[in-house]
């Protein structure tokens, strides 16, 4: 259901938006940010992902304008990862649709027993998942 949902999900923002759903996840994450702006590990953390996918996302995002990397005012050696005028268009465009596709194909055709239910289910193996030690 995860894999086919994430599809589903990815196709129709390709469809609506013209991003990915990787696009959009870097891309809301920095949106909610203060300053639009994360250093390349705080944006690691928050999505969990492995440090050479983002940092391949973040190079094919730059070079399509969503994205810049600009020089840590406090950390000469440290980059930020900023949302540019183009990102925060294309987020806030994007936005909307992503909001309603998931809406429909989730929240409206489960029950709220259903849907507490798969909460339930989902902090059990958060749980299990954060016991496990994990080389990083």
């Amino acid at each position: 259901m995860q894999e086919d949902l994430r599809r589903h999900l990815n196709r129709e923002l390709t469809n609506d938006s013209g991003i990915s759903l990787s696009d959009f996840a870097v891309l809301s994450t920095l949106q909610q940010s203060e300053i639009g702006a994360l250093r390349m590990f705080e944006l690691r953390a928050a999505l969990r992902w492995e440090k050479t996918r983002l940092t391949h996302q973040v190079t094919r995002m730059m070079k399509r304008d969503l994205v810049a990397r600009v020089h840590c005012e406090e950390d000469a050696r440290g980059m930020r990862i900023h949302l540019t005028e183009t990102g925060r268009n294309t987020i806030e465009a994007a936005i909307p649709g992503y909001l309603d596709h998931v809406r429909r194909v989730l929240f409206d055709v489960v029950t709220p027993r259903q849907l507490d239910a798969l909460a339930d289910v989902s902090e059990q193996v958060l749980e299990a998942l954060a016991a496990e030690p994990i080389d990083d």
